[in-house]
């Protein structure tokens, strides 16, 4: 079963986060037929993750993917199960990321078949709730079954471009308490939801840190709540917020600008800021840097195969490559085939670039045989 196979075969069985069971039962299947040592992890109200072992020369490198998809939506043209026009196939998750998980699988199959001369020590991982809260690659760190790996490539969709690094992210839950009173006489309270709306409606106003390769921060209102007890001036009202930071920030400073903030537009509420709750822990940034031995390896590769320099790119949003690259601690390349329409109605992903990428990752698994 070649990469596309491999592509049209995944995208055919329906995984949405928290739905993985199937498909996590046909990867590890498939890796068992073909004789190579095959784990799973529970993870619980979730599919499996799988992993894959098998030993070579040189350094450890951990090949990662997800197979979880977010839900179908409306406005879908295509088939979202797999239809494929010209270059491009159209299904759920095509691109984000079965494509990119096709290609590591398809590799990783390939290389076990290699003299053990020829291949690094390889482990592959297919891991649920990517699109949740990585509650798969948060299992898989802990199991302590990573914990010889030099490197971690993950194919997330980058359009054939090498990341090197993503900001983080803080949901930020901040509660305000103010004071009731009756609605025709407003001044003789505080009203919580107009508190609130000062400090979301300022935000704008935050200084952040600038980082040369992650950029700035930003924040983003997803959630704002309150309400009255019949005519009455509302005391209590909530807001969610998201905060992307960059390399450099941490939670105290983000939560001691809030309230900065919340003093300098004079909000009257009492505020509570804290961290929305969560099952995993928080998705912090990290950078890898261009003169690593494997980034460097790697632009030598692209540069035989692909026939020009690789374009050096950084993730403005998160992903479970957070995890390797902050709590696994070990450098993270994230490099993918080239698609469009990622959490959207006709995704779909270019089927010479899933072959080319396929290729790339054969070349430099090959190029690190005797790396030190």
């Amino acid at each position: 079963m070649d990469e596309f196979e491999l592509l049209k075969r995944l995208v055919s069985i329906k995984s949405p986060f928290g739905g993985e069971h199937e498909i996590s039962k046909f990867v590890a299947s498939l890796l068992e037929e073909g004789g190579i040592k095959t784990e799973t992890i529970p993870v619980e109200g979730f599919g499996d993750d799988v992993v894959a072992y098998f030993d070579g020369k040189g350094p450890t490198v951990v090949l990662n993917g997800h197979m979880d998809t977010v839900h179908l939506s409306q406005g879908w043209t295509r088939n979202p199960w797999g239809e494929l026009e010209g270059d491009k196939f159209y299904g759920l998750g095509s691109a984000d990321m079965k494509g990119g998980l096709a290609a590591l699988l398809s590799a990783f199959l390939e290389l076990s078949e290699f003299p053990r001369k020829e291949r690094p020590n390889l482990i592959f991982t297919a891991v649920s709730d990517e699109e949740g809260f990585s509650r798969g690659a948060w299992e898989l760190i802990k199991s302590g079954k990573l914990k010889k790996a030099d490197l971690v490539l993950v194919g997330e969709p980058t359009n054939e471009k090498l990341m090197l690094g993503a900001r983080g992210r803080f949901v930020i839950e901040v509660r305000a308490k103010g004071r009731k009173a009756h609605a025709a006489r407003p001044y003789l309270g505080i009203n919580a939801v107009e508190e609130l709306a000062k400090l979301v409606s300022n935000l704008r106003r935050i200084r952040m840190k600038k980082h040369p390769k992650l950029g700035v921060g930003s924040y983003c209102t997803l959630h704002l709540s309150g309400s009255a007890d019949g005519l009455s001036v509302p005391d209590e009202a909530v807001a969610i917020i998201d905060r992307h930071i960059v390399v450099g920030e941490d939670w105290e400073k983000v939560k001691g600008e809030l309230y900065r903030l919340a003093e300098r537009v004079e909000v009257r509420a009492e505020l509570d800021v804290e961290k929305y709750k969560r099952p995993t822990p928080e998705m912090l940034p990290y950078v890898v840097k261009e003169n690593n031995r494997f980034v460097r390896r790697f632009k030598e590769t692209y540069r035989e195969v692909g026939g020009r320099e690789v374009e050096i790119t950084y993730g403005a949003s998160v992903g479970d490559f957070n995890y390797f690259g902050t709590y696994l601690d070990k450098p993270t390349l994230v490099f993918g085939p080239i698609g469009g329409n990622w959490h959207s109605a006709d995704e779909w992903v270019s089927i010479s670039s899933l072959r080319r990428v396929k290729e790339i990752y054969l070349s430099f698994l090959r190029a690190l045989v005797g790396l030190r």
